[in-house]
């Protein structure tokens, strides 16, 4: 009964988790942006600026929000923002509502970040956690992957890459709606921490290599994410609506990698299955540097999708199971570390304007990854 129940709570959670991956849509939506608008990389890349930047701010603060009103409240008021972000562009279509839609759906995002995955451990617990919290985002790849196809298919269809915004705006109601008619019973809070308690977590040695290694995971995420179609324009000459398709190629195999991920997550060692994703990303940002084919950018790009699937949710997990009893804090804490998707496409912006080409962005996400060779050896095994 207990498990048909557990059932019945993961259905609607899940369907956060799908919410949750209309985040990543910046990546397509900014090539479109800047082609509309006719922007250099530098001010194009202000628009996963002002998605991610939200989560260095508003991290902490949810975390303590959420010991306040609880979690499952808090993943509803995140989906409402996330709709009224998809609402925005309905409204005007401008580069200063582009940048309010994205600071809203950053906003969203931060609480659904923040909420959704702790809100799993009251329904899962265990050595099951990791494989849930990837199956979670593999449900939220599928979003991911969906985007850009959306997007490609309004252009032809309806002239409008836009419309994929009320698409999204529909499931998002769903989903609140969903989440609202749900009970989930949850641990009570018994120390309401302060901001200098939660910051002070990174004084943990552990704690604070697993919050960079976040920063660097959302760096390449969203990095290859705008990178990829600039590289396929830019080496081959392709279009803007059919080089989109290379963000569709990158989340299809983060999507592989999250369902497969979940089954090896629950069988396997964290630590061995993290060191051979890191060793896939490393392979393909290698080749990246020569790659001037359509087939050869595609297989770098699957590569480092299928191997950035875990890397989130072994970390974050690392983190919940080393400090159990501040898992509100830790929370917060490790979804701050999401700005590095601000951080990280901002400077792939800079460094390629400087250097002429998208090799400048290549160089940034290539630091990324050889950090995570570094967390590999520090990553510990399942306990």
């Amino acid at each position: 009964m207990k498990n048909k129940n557990s059932l019945v709570q993961l259905i609607p959670v899940m369907l956060a988790f799908f919410t949750m991956g209309f985040v990543d849509l910046v990546g397509i939506a900014t090539n479109y942006i800047k082609n509309d608008f006719s922007l250099n990389d530098t001010m194009a890349n202000t628009m996963p600026l002002m998605v991610f930047l939200w989560f260095l701010i508003f991290s902490v603060p949810t975390g303590m929000l959420m010991n306040k009103i609880g979690r499952r409240k808090t993943v509803l008021l995140s989906i409402v923002v996330t709709l009224l972000a998809l609402l925005v562009p309905l409204v005007g279509y401008s580069f200063i509502t582009m940048l309010i839609a994205f600071s809203l759906l950053g906003i969203g995002n931060t609480l659904m970040q923040v909420s959704l995955n702790p809100l799993v451990s009251n329904i899962v617990t265990g050595d099951k956690l990791a494989s849930t919290l990837t199956f979670g985002q593999f449900v939220k790849s599928i979003a991911s992957f969906l985007a850009p196809i959306i997007a490609a298919w309004a252009v032809i269809r309806f002239g409008d890459w836009k419309m994929l915004y009320p698409i999204f705006a529909v499931i998002a109601s769903i989903a609140v709606i969903a989440l609202f008619f749900t009970k989930v019973t949850e641990k009570a809070v018994e120390h309401q921490s302060t901001f200098g308690e939660s910051f002070a977590l990174l004084k943990d040695s552990y704690i604070f290599m697993l919050f960079l290694g976040i920063m660097m995971h959302v760096g390449i995420d969203v990095g290859i994410n705008i990178t990829a179609p600039k590289l396929l324009i830019e080496r081959v000459g392709m279009g803007l609506a059919q080089a989109g398709y290379a963000t569709s190629v990158y989340f299809l195999f983060r999507t592989i990698g999250s369902l497969s991920g979940a089954f090896i997550l629950a069988k396997f060692s964290s630590k061995k299955f993290f060191l051979i994703s890191v060793v896939m990303m490393v392979a393909a940002i290698v080749a990246l540097y020569f790659s001037s084919s359509t087939i050869a950018i595609y297989v770098c790009v699957a590569l480092i999708g299928y191997g950035n699937s875990n890397i989130f949710s072994i970390m974050f997990s690392q983190a919940l199971l080393h400090l159990p009893q501040r898992n509100n804090e830790i929370s917060g804490l490790m979804i701050m570390g999401l700005s590095g998707g601000a951080i990280f496409p901002f400077l792939m912006g800079v460094v390629s304007d400087a250097i002429g080409g998208q090799i400048g962005a290549v160089i940034i996400l290539t630091f990324c990854i050889f950090y995570l060779i570094f967390l590999s050896l520090k990553i510990k095994e399942k306990r």
